[in-house]
Protein backbone atom coordinates (compact mmCIF):
# COMPACT_ATOMS: atom_id res chain seq x y z
CA UNK A 1 0.00 0.00 0.00
CA UNK A 2 2.98 2.23 0.67
CA UNK A 3 4.54 1.81 -2.41
CA UNK A 4 1.23 2.95 -4.25
CA UNK A 5 1.05 6.10 -2.20
CA UNK A 6 4.32 7.16 -3.30
CA UNK A 7 3.44 6.43 -6.96
CA UNK A 8 -0.25 8.19 -6.99
CA UNK A 9 1.90 11.16 -5.14
CA UNK A 10 -0.06 11.19 -1.67
CA UNK A 11 3.14 12.15 -0.54
CA UNK A 12 3.80 15.26 -2.57
CA UNK A 13 1.84 16.99 0.15
CA UNK A 14 5.15 16.60 2.29
CA UNK A 15 7.89 18.95 1.98
CA UNK A 16 11.58 17.81 1.85
CA UNK A 17 12.63 20.20 4.72
CA UNK A 18 13.09 24.03 5.67
CA UNK A 19 17.02 23.66 5.70
CA UNK A 20 19.60 23.48 2.87
CA UNK A 21 22.42 21.58 2.30
CA UNK A 22 25.57 22.10 5.12
CA UNK A 23 28.15 25.14 4.62
CA UNK A 24 30.88 22.93 5.72
CA UNK A 25 31.69 19.72 4.13
CA UNK A 26 32.73 16.84 6.88
CA UNK A 27 35.42 14.55 6.35
CA UNK A 28 33.95 11.97 4.05
CA UNK A 29 32.57 13.64 0.98
CA UNK A 30 33.38 12.00 -2.37
CA UNK A 31 32.26 14.08 -4.42
CA UNK A 32 35.57 16.41 -4.67
CA UNK A 33 34.30 19.52 -3.34
CA UNK A 34 36.63 20.48 -0.52
CA UNK A 35 36.29 23.64 1.70
CA UNK A 36 38.68 26.55 1.63
CA UNK A 37 39.63 24.78 5.37
CA UNK A 38 38.68 21.99 7.18
CA UNK A 39 38.97 23.81 10.34
CA UNK A 40 36.77 25.71 12.76
CA UNK A 41 36.83 27.22 16.31
CA UNK A 42 33.49 27.81 17.89
CA UNK A 43 34.53 30.83 20.75
CA UNK A 44 33.57 31.33 23.73
CA UNK A 45 30.19 29.50 23.89
CA UNK A 46 28.50 27.48 26.98
CA UNK A 47 29.31 24.17 26.15
CA UNK A 48 28.07 21.32 28.15
CA UNK A 49 30.47 17.91 27.51
CA UNK A 50 28.50 15.88 28.99
CA UNK A 51 24.67 14.82 30.83
CA UNK A 52 26.11 16.06 33.83
CA UNK A 53 27.90 18.76 32.72
CA UNK A 54 26.78 22.04 34.35
CA UNK A 55 27.80 24.04 31.45
CA UNK A 56 31.20 26.19 31.17
CA UNK A 57 32.39 28.63 28.90
CA UNK A 58 35.01 27.50 26.20
CA UNK A 59 36.26 27.29 22.72
CA UNK A 60 35.31 24.28 20.49
CA UNK A 61 38.37 23.75 17.84
CA UNK A 62 37.37 20.83 14.97
CA UNK A 63 39.61 19.78 12.14
CA UNK A 64 38.49 17.32 9.28
CA UNK A 65 34.81 16.68 11.56
CA UNK A 66 36.93 15.85 14.50
CA UNK A 67 36.69 17.78 17.51
CA UNK A 68 40.70 18.37 18.67
CA UNK A 69 40.29 20.69 21.82
CA UNK A 70 37.80 21.63 24.07
CA UNK A 71 39.02 24.75 26.54
CA UNK A 72 39.08 28.42 27.39
CA UNK A 73 42.81 28.64 25.84
CA UNK A 74 42.58 26.77 22.64
CA UNK A 75 45.71 27.45 21.00
CA UNK A 76 43.86 28.17 17.18
CA UNK A 77 45.90 27.04 13.91
CA UNK A 78 46.25 29.53 11.18
CA UNK A 79 43.78 28.10 8.64
CA UNK A 80 40.81 28.10 11.82
CA UNK A 81 37.23 29.56 10.07
CA UNK A 82 36.31 31.30 13.63
CA UNK A 83 32.83 31.44 14.99
CA UNK A 84 31.66 33.91 17.38
CA UNK A 85 29.70 31.37 20.18
CA UNK A 86 29.23 34.22 22.87
CA UNK A 87 25.73 33.72 23.26
CA UNK A 88 25.30 29.90 21.79
CA UNK A 89 24.87 26.97 24.12
CA UNK A 90 27.06 23.56 22.69
CA UNK A 91 25.68 20.07 23.73
CA UNK A 92 26.41 16.11 21.89
CA UNK A 93 24.55 15.58 18.97
CA UNK A 94 21.84 13.17 19.49
CA UNK A 95 21.64 9.94 18.82
CA UNK A 96 17.76 8.06 17.59
CA UNK A 97 18.39 4.77 19.40
CA UNK A 98 15.89 3.33 16.62
CA UNK A 99 14.55 4.90 13.78
CA UNK A 100 12.85 4.74 9.87
CA UNK A 101 13.56 7.47 9.25
CA UNK A 102 14.39 8.09 5.56
CA UNK A 103 13.46 4.31 5.01
CA UNK A 104 11.30 2.92 2.47
CA UNK A 105 9.31 -0.29 2.34
CA UNK A 106 10.70 -2.73 -0.21
CA UNK A 107 8.44 -4.15 -2.69
CA UNK A 108 6.13 -6.91 -1.65
CA UNK A 109 6.95 -10.40 -2.92
CA UNK A 110 4.57 -12.18 -5.30
CA UNK A 111 3.01 -15.54 -3.38
CA UNK A 112 4.26 -18.86 -5.03
CA UNK A 113 1.03 -20.68 -7.21
CA UNK A 114 2.02 -23.27 -4.28
CA UNK A 115 1.30 -21.02 -1.40
CA UNK A 116 0.17 -22.66 1.73
CA UNK A 117 -0.98 -20.39 3.87
CA UNK A 118 0.00 -22.21 7.00
CA UNK A 119 3.46 -22.83 5.86
CA UNK A 120 4.19 -19.79 3.93
CA UNK A 121 8.11 -18.97 2.28
CA UNK A 122 9.42 -16.90 4.80
CA UNK A 123 9.89 -13.86 2.72
CA UNK A 124 6.10 -14.07 2.48
CA UNK A 125 5.95 -14.46 5.99
CA UNK A 126 8.04 -11.06 7.11
CA UNK A 127 10.74 -13.42 7.59
CA UNK A 128 13.81 -11.81 6.31
CA UNK A 129 17.31 -11.43 8.27
CA UNK A 130 19.28 -10.81 5.15
CA UNK A 131 17.70 -8.02 4.15
CA UNK A 132 19.89 -4.75 5.31
CA UNK A 133 18.21 -1.53 5.91
CA UNK A 134 21.06 0.81 4.00
CA UNK A 135 19.52 -1.08 1.15
CA UNK A 136 15.96 1.12 2.22
CA UNK A 137 17.99 4.67 3.03
CA UNK A 138 18.06 7.75 1.43
CA UNK A 139 19.83 10.17 3.06
CA UNK A 140 18.21 12.89 1.55
CA UNK A 141 14.74 11.70 2.38
CA UNK A 142 12.71 14.74 4.41
CA UNK A 143 12.57 12.49 7.16
CA UNK A 144 15.95 13.02 7.48
CA UNK A 145 16.23 16.75 7.50
CA UNK A 146 13.36 16.90 9.93
CA UNK A 147 14.87 14.43 12.33
CA UNK A 148 18.21 16.59 12.12
CA UNK A 149 16.48 20.12 12.80
CA UNK A 150 15.38 18.35 15.66
CA UNK A 151 18.84 17.77 16.66
CA UNK A 152 19.78 14.38 15.82
CA UNK A 153 22.92 13.81 14.26
CA UNK A 154 23.08 10.12 14.25
CA UNK A 155 20.45 6.92 14.28
CA UNK A 156 20.46 3.43 14.15
CA UNK A 157 18.28 2.73 11.29
CA UNK A 158 15.69 -0.60 11.00
CA UNK A 159 14.43 -2.19 7.98
CA UNK A 160 11.00 -1.78 6.92
CA UNK A 161 9.03 -5.27 7.18
CA UNK A 162 6.83 -8.17 9.65
CA UNK A 163 8.12 -10.28 12.13
CA UNK A 164 12.05 -10.10 11.65
CA UNK A 165 12.45 -7.40 9.02
CA UNK A 166 16.41 -7.58 9.06
CA UNK A 167 19.68 -5.64 10.01
CA UNK A 168 19.67 -2.35 11.21
CA UNK A 169 22.86 0.23 10.83
CA UNK A 170 24.73 3.38 12.35
CA UNK A 171 23.99 6.11 10.28
CA UNK A 172 25.16 9.95 10.50
CA UNK A 173 22.15 12.42 9.41
CA UNK A 174 25.34 14.02 7.60
CA UNK A 175 26.09 15.56 3.90
CA UNK A 176 23.72 14.41 1.38
CA UNK A 177 26.57 13.39 -0.66
CA UNK A 178 28.55 10.83 1.27
CA UNK A 179 26.93 7.43 2.33
CA UNK A 180 27.08 8.41 6.35
CA UNK A 181 27.64 5.22 7.06
CA UNK A 182 28.97 4.56 10.88
CA UNK A 183 28.44 0.41 11.04
CA UNK A 184 26.67 -2.45 9.47
CA UNK A 185 24.52 -4.89 11.37
CA UNK A 186 24.34 -3.77 14.32
CA UNK A 187 21.45 -5.97 15.36
CA UNK A 188 18.70 -7.75 14.33
CA UNK A 189 14.82 -6.10 13.77
CA UNK A 190 12.11 -7.61 14.94
CA UNK A 191 8.82 -7.87 16.41
CA UNK A 192 5.15 -9.22 17.47
CA UNK A 193 3.54 -8.49 14.38
CA UNK A 194 2.30 -11.17 12.95
CA UNK A 195 1.84 -12.11 8.92
CA UNK A 196 -2.02 -11.05 7.85
CA UNK A 197 -3.80 -14.74 6.31
CA UNK A 198 -1.16 -16.72 6.95
CA UNK A 199 1.05 -18.03 9.89
CA UNK A 200 2.34 -16.76 12.03
CA UNK A 201 -0.83 -14.65 12.47
CA UNK A 202 -0.80 -14.32 16.33
CA UNK A 203 1.91 -12.81 19.23
CA UNK A 204 2.26 -16.41 20.39
CA UNK A 205 2.55 -17.64 16.64
CA UNK A 206 5.47 -15.56 16.03
CA UNK A 207 6.80 -16.49 18.91
CA UNK A 208 6.68 -19.91 17.75
CA UNK A 209 8.16 -19.26 14.95
CA UNK A 210 10.92 -17.16 16.03
CA UNK A 211 11.96 -20.11 18.40
CA UNK A 212 11.80 -22.30 15.22
CA UNK A 213 13.57 -19.76 12.92
CA UNK A 214 16.54 -19.52 15.79
CA UNK A 215 16.78 -23.14 16.82
CA UNK A 216 17.21 -24.39 13.24
CA UNK A 217 19.74 -22.15 12.75
CA UNK A 218 21.26 -23.20 16.00
CA UNK A 219 21.45 -26.90 14.43
CA UNK A 220 22.27 -25.59 10.97
CA UNK A 221 25.46 -23.55 12.26
CA UNK A 222 26.50 -27.57 13.73
CA UNK A 223 25.59 -29.12 10.67
CA UNK A 224 27.94 -26.74 8.95
CA UNK A 225 30.99 -27.18 11.20
CA UNK A 226 30.67 -31.05 10.97
CA UNK A 227 30.36 -30.45 7.04
CA UNK A 228 33.63 -28.19 7.18
CA UNK A 229 35.71 -30.60 9.05
CA UNK A 230 34.40 -34.08 8.30
CA UNK A 231 34.45 -36.08 5.22
CA UNK A 232 31.34 -37.89 4.72
CA UNK A 233 28.92 -35.59 6.00
CA UNK A 234 26.00 -34.53 3.78
CA UNK A 235 25.87 -31.08 2.74
CA UNK A 236 23.86 -29.10 5.05
CA UNK A 237 21.07 -26.38 3.37
CA UNK A 238 22.48 -22.98 4.15
CA UNK A 239 18.80 -20.81 3.55
CA UNK A 240 19.07 -17.17 3.62
CA UNK A 241 17.32 -16.93 6.99
CA UNK A 242 19.54 -18.97 8.82
CA UNK A 243 22.66 -17.82 7.23
CA UNK A 244 21.25 -13.86 7.95
CA UNK A 245 20.07 -15.30 11.67
CA UNK A 246 23.93 -16.82 12.09
CA UNK A 247 25.27 -13.90 13.77
CA UNK A 248 22.50 -13.44 16.23
CA UNK A 249 22.40 -17.08 17.05
CA UNK A 250 26.28 -16.67 17.89
CA UNK A 251 26.02 -12.99 19.99
CA UNK A 252 27.72 -11.05 17.51
CA UNK A 253 24.91 -8.29 17.26
CA UNK A 254 21.52 -7.77 19.72
CA UNK A 255 18.11 -8.52 18.70
CA UNK A 256 16.31 -4.95 18.73
CA UNK A 257 12.57 -6.10 19.84
CA UNK A 258 9.39 -3.87 18.72
CA UNK A 259 7.15 -4.12 22.12
CA UNK A 260 4.73 -1.61 22.70
CA UNK A 261 3.43 -2.68 26.26
CA UNK A 262 3.95 -4.68 29.07
CA UNK A 263 2.68 -8.04 28.21
CA UNK A 264 5.07 -7.98 24.80
CA UNK A 265 7.92 -6.88 27.09
CA UNK A 266 7.34 -10.16 29.31
CA UNK A 267 7.03 -11.97 26.10
CA UNK A 268 10.30 -11.09 24.39
CA UNK A 269 12.33 -11.14 27.56
CA UNK A 270 11.11 -15.13 27.91
CA UNK A 271 12.06 -15.44 24.52
CA UNK A 272 15.32 -14.29 25.23
CA UNK A 273 15.74 -15.89 28.88
CA UNK A 274 15.19 -19.14 26.94
CA UNK A 275 17.50 -18.82 23.67
CA UNK A 276 20.11 -16.62 25.18
CA UNK A 277 20.56 -14.25 22.85
CA UNK A 278 21.44 -10.35 23.35
CA UNK A 279 18.38 -8.03 23.46
CA UNK A 280 17.28 -4.46 23.33
CA UNK A 281 13.79 -3.65 24.07
CA UNK A 282 12.32 -0.91 22.11
CA UNK A 283 9.69 1.09 21.37
CA UNK A 284 8.00 0.92 24.71
CA UNK A 285 4.94 2.80 25.21
CA UNK A 286 3.44 1.68 28.08
CA UNK A 287 5.83 0.09 30.14
CA UNK A 288 4.84 1.45 34.12
CA UNK A 289 4.10 -1.64 35.47
CA UNK A 290 7.37 -3.33 34.39
CA UNK A 291 10.43 -1.64 35.09
CA UNK A 292 11.58 -3.81 37.91
CA UNK A 293 11.19 -6.72 35.92
CA UNK A 294 12.84 -4.79 33.10
CA UNK A 295 15.67 -4.22 34.95
CA UNK A 296 16.25 -7.49 36.36
CA UNK A 297 16.20 -8.61 32.97
CA UNK A 298 18.97 -6.70 31.83
CA UNK A 299 17.69 -6.07 28.66
CA UNK A 300 18.69 -2.51 27.00
CA UNK A 301 15.92 0.11 26.64
CA UNK A 302 14.32 2.11 23.95
CA UNK A 303 11.57 4.10 25.15
CA UNK A 304 9.58 6.01 22.61
CA UNK A 305 9.92 10.01 22.52
CA UNK A 306 6.37 10.80 22.77
CA UNK A 307 3.43 11.60 25.19
CA UNK A 308 0.00 10.79 24.99
CA UNK A 309 -2.25 13.92 24.21
CA UNK A 310 -3.89 15.86 26.76
CA UNK A 311 -6.88 17.49 24.86
CA UNK A 312 -9.30 15.34 26.57
CA UNK A 313 -8.06 16.84 29.78
CA UNK A 314 -7.80 20.34 28.50
CA UNK A 315 -11.98 19.83 27.39
CA UNK A 316 -12.98 19.03 30.82
CA UNK A 317 -15.94 20.82 32.04
CA UNK A 318 -16.18 21.82 35.41
CA UNK A 319 -19.98 22.06 36.23
CA UNK A 320 -20.26 18.07 35.67
CA UNK A 321 -21.68 15.28 37.77
CA UNK A 322 -19.95 12.76 39.50
CA UNK A 323 -19.86 10.24 36.96
CA UNK A 324 -18.15 12.88 34.83
CA UNK A 325 -15.75 13.84 37.35
CA UNK A 326 -14.58 10.22 38.15
CA UNK A 327 -14.03 9.68 34.74
CA UNK A 328 -12.21 13.30 34.30
CA UNK A 329 -9.91 11.56 37.35
CA UNK A 330 -9.60 8.20 35.60
CA UNK A 331 -8.41 10.25 32.41
CA UNK A 332 -5.84 12.32 34.36
CA UNK A 333 -4.26 9.85 36.58
CA UNK A 334 -3.72 7.96 32.76
CA UNK A 335 -1.87 10.70 31.33
CA UNK A 336 0.22 12.23 34.85
CA UNK A 337 1.16 8.10 34.59
CA UNK A 338 2.85 7.94 31.18
CA UNK A 339 4.45 11.00 31.64
CA UNK A 340 6.04 9.81 34.47
CA UNK A 341 7.33 6.44 33.45
CA UNK A 342 10.52 7.91 32.37
CA UNK A 343 11.48 9.32 35.25
CA UNK A 344 11.28 5.86 37.44
CA UNK A 345 12.84 4.15 34.68
CA UNK A 346 15.66 6.76 35.50
CA UNK A 347 15.18 6.76 39.10
CA UNK A 348 14.94 2.43 39.35
CA UNK A 349 18.73 2.88 37.49
CA UNK A 350 17.81 1.69 33.86
CA UNK A 351 19.87 3.06 31.20
CA UNK A 352 17.42 4.30 28.37
CA UNK A 353 17.77 5.98 25.49
CA UNK A 354 15.00 7.11 23.16
CA UNK A 355 13.69 5.49 19.61
CA UNK A 356 11.38 8.34 17.19
CA UNK A 357 9.44 5.38 15.41
CA UNK A 358 6.02 6.03 15.59
CA UNK A 359 6.29 9.79 16.78
CA UNK A 360 6.06 13.10 15.41
CA UNK A 361 9.02 15.39 14.72
CA UNK A 362 7.36 18.46 16.09
CA UNK A 363 6.11 16.98 19.25
CA UNK A 364 9.77 15.43 19.89
CA UNK A 365 10.77 18.70 22.37
CA UNK A 366 7.18 19.09 23.91
CA UNK A 367 7.17 15.35 25.07
CA UNK A 368 10.72 15.46 26.18
CA UNK A 369 9.44 18.70 28.44
CA UNK A 370 6.17 16.78 29.78
CA UNK A 371 8.62 13.88 30.67
CA UNK A 372 10.60 16.58 32.62
CA UNK A 373 7.56 17.80 34.10
CA UNK A 374 6.52 14.32 34.94
CA UNK A 375 9.82 13.56 37.24
CA UNK A 376 12.48 13.02 34.41
CA UNK A 377 15.78 15.13 35.10
CA UNK A 378 17.37 17.14 32.25
CA UNK A 379 20.46 14.98 33.12
CA UNK A 380 18.33 12.15 32.24
CA UNK A 381 17.11 13.53 29.54
CA UNK A 382 20.13 14.52 28.15
CA UNK A 383 22.00 11.63 28.73
CA UNK A 384 19.20 9.36 27.09
CA UNK A 385 19.51 11.95 23.77
CA UNK A 386 23.18 11.22 24.11
CA UNK A 387 25.56 9.36 25.75
CA UNK A 388 23.25 6.28 26.49
CA UNK A 389 22.23 6.09 23.53
CA UNK A 390 25.63 6.01 21.97
CA UNK A 391 26.56 3.32 24.90
CA UNK A 392 23.44 1.27 23.88
CA UNK A 393 24.70 1.46 19.80
CA UNK A 394 28.13 0.49 20.83
CA UNK A 395 29.57 4.08 19.32
CA UNK A 396 30.26 5.74 22.58
CA UNK A 397 34.31 5.62 21.38
CA UNK A 398 33.12 8.27 18.98
CA UNK A 399 30.00 9.77 19.93
CA UNK A 400 27.45 10.74 23.26
CA UNK A 401 29.92 13.47 24.65
CA UNK A 402 32.23 16.34 23.28
CA UNK A 403 35.83 15.50 24.37
CA UNK A 404 39.25 15.39 21.93
CA UNK A 405 38.90 13.09 19.33
CA UNK A 406 35.67 12.16 19.22
CA UNK A 407 33.46 13.37 15.83
CA UNK A 408 32.33 16.77 15.93
CA UNK A 409 28.23 15.99 16.14
CA UNK A 410 26.90 19.29 17.78
CA UNK A 411 23.69 20.84 18.91
CA UNK A 412 24.08 24.48 19.40
CA UNK A 413 21.38 26.31 20.27
CA UNK A 414 20.40 29.98 21.55
CA UNK A 415 19.72 29.33 24.93
CA UNK A 416 19.99 26.29 28.03
CA UNK A 417 18.54 23.45 25.90
CA UNK A 418 15.50 22.64 28.21
CA UNK A 419 14.35 26.53 28.52
CA UNK A 420 11.14 27.07 26.69
CA UNK A 421 12.45 29.73 24.37
CA UNK A 422 15.39 28.09 23.29
CA UNK A 423 15.56 27.23 19.56
CA UNK A 424 18.38 25.12 17.48
CA UNK A 425 20.10 27.21 15.73
CA UNK A 426 23.09 25.05 14.03
CA UNK A 427 23.32 21.28 14.18
CA UNK A 428 26.96 19.86 13.11
CA UNK A 429 27.21 16.94 12.05
CA UNK A 430 30.83 15.18 11.41
CA UNK A 431 31.73 18.70 10.82
CA UNK A 432 28.67 19.56 8.29
CA UNK A 433 27.07 22.46 9.37
CA UNK A 434 23.31 23.07 9.24
CA UNK A 435 22.01 26.50 9.97
CA UNK A 436 18.32 26.92 11.07
CA UNK A 437 16.32 29.92 11.26
CA UNK A 438 15.53 31.18 14.40
CA UNK A 439 12.33 32.85 14.72
CA UNK A 440 11.75 35.39 17.24
CA UNK A 441 8.08 35.72 18.69
CA UNK A 442 6.14 38.77 16.93
CA UNK A 443 3.68 41.08 18.97
CA UNK A 444 0.49 41.23 17.07
CA UNK A 445 -2.36 43.61 18.54
CA UNK A 446 -0.22 43.57 21.38
CA UNK A 447 -0.14 39.60 22.61
CA UNK A 448 2.93 38.22 22.31
CA UNK A 449 2.83 35.08 19.56
CA UNK A 450 -0.76 35.45 18.90
CA UNK A 451 -1.42 35.14 15.15
CA UNK A 452 -4.47 34.96 13.01
CA UNK A 453 -5.15 31.39 11.19
CA UNK A 454 -7.79 32.22 9.58
CA UNK A 455 -7.57 32.38 5.10
CA UNK A 456 -6.48 30.51 2.25
CA UNK A 457 -2.95 29.34 2.06
CA UNK A 458 -1.13 27.57 -0.85
CA UNK A 459 0.85 24.91 0.75
CA UNK A 460 4.05 23.38 -1.38
CA UNK A 461 5.27 19.79 -0.65
CA UNK A 462 8.54 18.13 -2.12
CA UNK A 463 9.27 14.34 -0.76
CA UNK A 464 11.51 11.51 -3.30
CA UNK A 465 8.35 10.91 -4.78
CA UNK A 466 8.42 14.60 -6.24
CA UNK A 467 6.83 18.10 -6.04
CA UNK A 468 3.13 18.93 -5.38
CA UNK A 469 0.87 21.80 -4.27
CA UNK A 470 -2.05 22.41 -2.74
CA UNK A 471 -4.27 24.62 -0.53
CA UNK A 472 -6.75 24.31 2.42
CA UNK A 473 -9.05 27.35 4.26
CA UNK A 474 -9.78 28.44 7.54
CA UNK A 475 -12.68 30.02 8.70
CA UNK A 476 -13.66 30.90 12.29
CA UNK A 477 -17.32 31.28 13.46
CA UNK A 478 -17.51 32.47 17.41
CA UNK A 479 -15.04 30.16 18.61
CA UNK A 480 -15.16 27.35 16.83
CA UNK A 481 -13.01 26.83 13.61
CA UNK A 482 -13.48 24.82 10.49
CA UNK A 483 -11.58 24.17 7.53
CA UNK A 484 -11.14 22.46 3.81
CA UNK A 485 -7.94 21.32 2.18
CA UNK A 486 -7.19 19.97 -1.00
CA UNK A 487 -4.12 17.09 -1.94
CA UNK A 488 -3.23 14.88 -4.99
CA UNK A 489 -5.71 12.22 -5.25
CA UNK A 490 -3.95 9.28 -4.36
CA UNK A 491 -6.77 7.17 -6.80
CA UNK A 492 -5.80 9.44 -9.68
CA UNK A 493 -7.65 12.02 -11.47
CA UNK A 494 -6.50 15.26 -9.83
CA UNK A 495 -7.40 16.52 -6.73
CA UNK A 496 -9.02 15.68 -3.43
CA UNK A 497 -10.95 17.70 -0.93
CA UNK A 498 -11.42 16.73 2.51
CA UNK A 499 -11.99 18.56 5.88
CA UNK A 500 -10.01 19.68 8.59
CA UNK A 501 -10.53 18.44 11.46
CA UNK A 502 -9.38 18.90 15.10
CA UNK A 503 -8.76 22.41 14.54
CA UNK A 504 -6.60 24.39 17.41
CA UNK A 505 -4.91 27.63 17.00
CA UNK A 506 -3.13 28.93 20.11
CA UNK A 507 -0.53 31.16 19.96
CA UNK A 508 2.04 30.80 16.65
CA UNK A 509 0.89 27.57 15.99
CA UNK A 510 -2.24 25.82 14.08
CA UNK A 511 -2.54 22.26 14.27
CA UNK A 512 -5.46 19.79 12.31
CA UNK A 513 -6.06 16.79 10.96
CA UNK A 514 -7.88 16.00 8.29
CA UNK A 515 -8.40 12.04 6.47
CA UNK A 516 -7.28 10.95 3.48
CA UNK A 517 -9.24 8.05 1.45
CA UNK A 518 -6.65 5.98 -0.34
CA UNK A 519 -7.82 2.43 -2.28
CA UNK A 520 -10.64 2.03 0.23
CA UNK A 521 -8.11 2.69 3.23
CA UNK A 522 -8.13 5.73 5.59
CA UNK A 523 -5.05 7.32 6.22
CA UNK A 524 -5.03 10.40 8.98
CA UNK A 525 -2.99 12.82 8.72
CA UNK A 526 -2.08 15.48 11.58
CA UNK A 527 -0.61 18.63 10.84
CA UNK A 528 1.03 21.81 12.92
CA UNK A 529 3.12 24.54 11.96
CA UNK A 530 4.36 27.97 13.53
CA UNK A 531 2.45 31.33 11.91
CA UNK A 532 4.72 33.93 11.06
CA UNK A 533 2.84 36.89 9.29
CA UNK A 534 1.24 35.32 6.45
CA UNK A 535 3.89 32.56 6.24
CA UNK A 536 3.77 29.05 8.18
CA UNK A 537 6.21 26.13 8.54
CA UNK A 538 5.51 23.15 10.24
CA UNK A 539 5.62 19.45 9.46
CA UNK A 540 2.81 16.82 8.78
CA UNK A 541 2.76 13.10 10.58
CA UNK A 542 1.17 10.43 8.11
CA UNK A 543 0.49 7.32 10.12
CA UNK A 544 3.26 4.33 9.12
CA UNK A 545 4.95 7.17 7.22
CA UNK A 546 6.06 9.62 9.77
CA UNK A 547 6.71 12.96 9.63
CA UNK A 548 7.67 14.97 6.99
CA UNK A 549 7.96 19.13 6.33
CA UNK A 550 5.18 21.63 4.61
CA UNK A 551 5.73 25.27 4.04
CA UNK A 552 2.21 27.24 3.49
CA UNK A 553 1.87 31.10 2.31
CA UNK A 554 -1.16 32.83 2.82
CA UNK A 555 -3.32 34.59 0.05
CA UNK A 556 -3.34 38.12 1.37
CA UNK A 557 -6.67 39.18 -0.65
CA UNK A 558 -8.46 36.32 1.12
CA UNK A 559 -7.70 37.35 5.20
CA UNK A 560 -10.29 37.53 6.93
CA UNK A 561 -10.71 40.63 9.02
CA UNK A 562 -10.75 40.13 13.04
Amino acid sequence: MKKTLLKAGVLGMLLAGVMGSGQVFGQSDPTGKKPITSTYAITNATVFANASSTGNKATVLIKDGVIKSIGRNVSLPPETKVIEGDSLFIYPGFIDGASQAGITRPEDPKRPEDFVSSNPPDEIAGITPWRSAMDQFSIKSSQVDELRKAGFTMAQILPDGGMIAGKSAVVLMGNPNSTNLIKANTGLAASMRGARGMYPGTAVGVMAKFRDVYKNTELTQGRIAQFTSSTGVSRPEMTPTYMGMSDVVTGQVPVLFSVSNDLQVRRAVSLQKELGFQLVLTGLEEYDEVIDFIKSSGAKVLIQLATPEDKAIKAQKEDVNDAIKAQYERVQEAYDRAIAQAGKLEKAGVPFAFTTIGTKTADLGKSLQKMIEGGLSEAGALAALTSNAAAILGVDRIAGTLENGKMANMVISTGPLFEEDSQIKHVVVDGNFFDYEVKKKKKVNGNDGESNPVGTWTYTSETPAGSSGGSFTVEKEGSEYSGKITYDDPQGGGTATSPLQNIQASGNTLKFSFNVNAGGMSLDVQVSGEIDGDSMDGSMYISDFGSFAISATRNPSLIAKK
